[in-house]
């Protein structure tokens, strides 16, 4: 269902179109659109490529380039899409494409002149920033992704501390101006195609109102978060039996450095922890095995590959292999983060990483692939079309696929010998470890939309923007950080996906369908035990009923491709309930007698 269109404009609007404002001028309109979409994409996915793996002033100034004519395209093919959207007696396909258009942009300019060019010059300007960003330890400078993976190891509370603030001061804090002044233009824009905000345009491209989407999601919360609590409750006292009151006390948040990652958003390095004695060494350590193989960086992306050929999908192709960056340069400035691309719309599939040879990647690539196949898998669909069912799809086929690097897996890969498959007794371990992981993710993921979507609709002010931010990472993560704030502070921009404006609802979502997909696909092959246990590596049925939810694309709302691959048309929380039940009957005896919750 899609927002409010706004009443139309004067006679300018109409003797804009070029097509008249029927139903075969509307699907004359879409055939032109997409034409002209596809022809730029490929273009534009290449200037946006090379600045990603080459950040000089050069190639920010071709990105913004290249991205200024895009939003210029877009804030264009939106609105007049708005207009084509009220006409009567569209088809199915061509009502579908004009709200995907009028929706498209994640940042919308007004139509103003230079808004457009503006918006683009901040964006880029804030994502370089992001790549650039460093922090510091005893004076010592350290990259993002250094930093990223020293907060995982490191277990000295000052040494943590430092890391933390100087991350998220020498990134976060320059950023404020540059995003107070992004959301003003793109919240005019919004509105110009007639959403009320930025963020009501994003929460309407889900097949519902914005108000759907935001009572579905406060649902899903709430049907997982007694697990979480437990998991936070539990974490806690571990880490106040590690370091004292002093540093971590019984009761109340969590410190936000001590839990094994820059923004507190995954806990599964700090698994030493917390591991249960007895059932906590689960027999084998992901990194140990790979170090061991002599698995390169490469090795990990083409065992990745594997996974996905032995469900029938076919290889990627050799232009993968030859244009992926893989590994970081040693010449130049990139943007390290991971990400998958689809350069021409057709076949140009490439990985962009800075691997390390550890677990953390090794899972990391599974998922970054899973990108990769869904772009292959409907790519023989209009252009308008060329997206996944909605974006927690995207996020969550390599996410799946990920939950199946089990025990079962690793052995029939070869990495973990027969006899070191844990037994039974290490369950509470294994799921202890994912639960780290993939429980703990749970309010972050909602929350650092549920600020933005604050930000964009002025309940949160730029008066305020870092106080909202700590605010509601006590409220949902129940975290809190090592050092005093405020708000010459801008904590959001320390974590990618603001600076980068990547909407993220869509791995909220992902954490829940990755464990609805994984118990359809484990059902699909008849796996009998327990579904923490089940390994569908191998299966060719679940590769074809997985490749015809992918080969769907955006073509219809997403409960159809849902059902197409799991039988159920509602995201749920209760696989992943399922999934982690023995685990939150341990947790919750481990608990008995502690008082929970911040």
């Amino acid at each position: 269902m899609a927002a409010e269109i706004p009443a139309e404009a004067p006679a300018a609007a109409a003797a804009a179109a070029a097509y008249p404002l029927t139903p075969d001028g509307a699907r004359a309109f879409i055939a032109e659109v997409e034409k002209d979409l596809y022809d730029f994409g490929t273009i534009s996915g290449r200037a946006q490529w090379v600045n990603a793996t080459y950040l000089t002033d050069d190639t920010d100034a071709l990105a913004a380039y290249f991205g200024t004519i895009g939003t210029e395209k877009g804030v264009k093919y939106a609105s007049d899409a708005a207009r084509y959207a009220r006409v009567e007696g569209l088809d199915f396909d061509t009502a579908r494409k004009l709200n995907i258009l009028r929706g498209a942009l994640v940042l919308a300019a007004p139509s103003t002149p230079g808004a457009a060019a503006e918006l683009n010059t901040i964006a880029t300007r804030l994502q370089s920033n992001y790549g650039k960003g460093r922090a510091s330890l005893h004076g010592k400078v350290l990259t993002g992704d250094d930093v990223e993976a020293m907060m995982g190891t490191n277990r000295n509370p000052a040494e943590l501390a430092e890391m933390w603030k100087t991350w998220h001061e020498n990134v976060g804090r320059p950023m404020r101006p540059d995003y107070t002044r992004m959301v003003e233009i793109a919240n005019a824009g919004a509105k110009d195609l007639g959403y009320g905000d930025s963020g009501s345009m994003w929460r309407s491209q889900y097949d519902m109102t914005p108000q759907q989407f935001s009572a579905m999601y406060d649902r899903l919360w709430s049907e997982v978060k007694p697990l979480y609590d437990d998991l936070h409750c539990y974490t806690r006292t571990k880490l106040n039996q590690k370091y004292g009151n002093a540093v971590q006390p019984a009761s109340g948040p969590i410190r936000a450095d001590l839990l094994g990652n820059m923004w507190a958003q995954e806990w599964g390095n700090i698994y030493d922890i917390v591991a249960p004695k007895g059932a906590g060494d689960v027999g084998y350590d992901t990194t140990d095995l790979l170090v061991k193989a002599k698995y390169t960086p490469e090795k990990m992306v083409r065992t990745g590959e594997g996974f996905y050929k032995s469900l029938g999908l076919a290889p990627l192709p050799a232009s993968f292999w030859e244009r992926s960056q893989i590994t970081r340069p040693r010449d130049r400035e990139v943007i390290c983060h991971a990400s998958a691309w689809d350069v021409d719309q057709k076949d140009d599939l490439r990985i962009k990483m800075c691997t390390k040879v550890n677990g953390d990647d090794f899972v990391t690539i599974h998922h970054e692939l899973g990108h990769n196949y869904y772009q292959r898998a409907y790519n023989q669909q209009p252009y308008l079309y060329l997206n996944g069912a909605n974006d927690g799809f995207h996020e969550a086929i390599g996410d799946f696929i990920a939950l199946s690097i089990t025990p079962e897996y690793l052995t029939q890969i070869g990495l973990l010998d027969k006899s070191k498959v844990p037994s039974a007794d290490k369950d509470t371990g294994l799921l202890l470890r994912q639960a780290m992981d993939k429980v703990a993710f749970l309010p972050f993921g909602l929350l650092v939309d549920k600020w933005r979507w604050g930000v964009f609709d002025g309940s949160i002010t730029p008066a305020n923007y870092n106080q909202a931010w700590v605010d509601l990472k006590r409220q949902y993560q129940g975290i809190t950080p090592p050092v005093a704030r405020s708000e010459s502070d801008f904590d959001p921009g320390a974590k990618f996906h603001i600076p980068g404006n990547t909407p993220y609802a869509r791995y909220f979502l992902a954490r829940l369908l990755q464990f609805q997909f994984y118990k359809a696909a484990c059902d699909i092959s008849g796996w009998k035990g327990p579904l923490h246990r089940c390994s569908f590596y191998g299966n060719k049925q679940v590769g074809a009923r997985l490749n015809a939810m992918l080969a769907m694309g955006a073509s219809k709302p997403w409960p159809d491709a849902l059902e197409a691959f799991t039988g159920n048309r509602d995201i749920s929380g209760k696989p992943m309930i399922e999934y982690f039940a023995p685990l939150h009957a341990w947790l919750k005896q481990q608990n008995a007698g502690k008082q929970c919750g911040w």
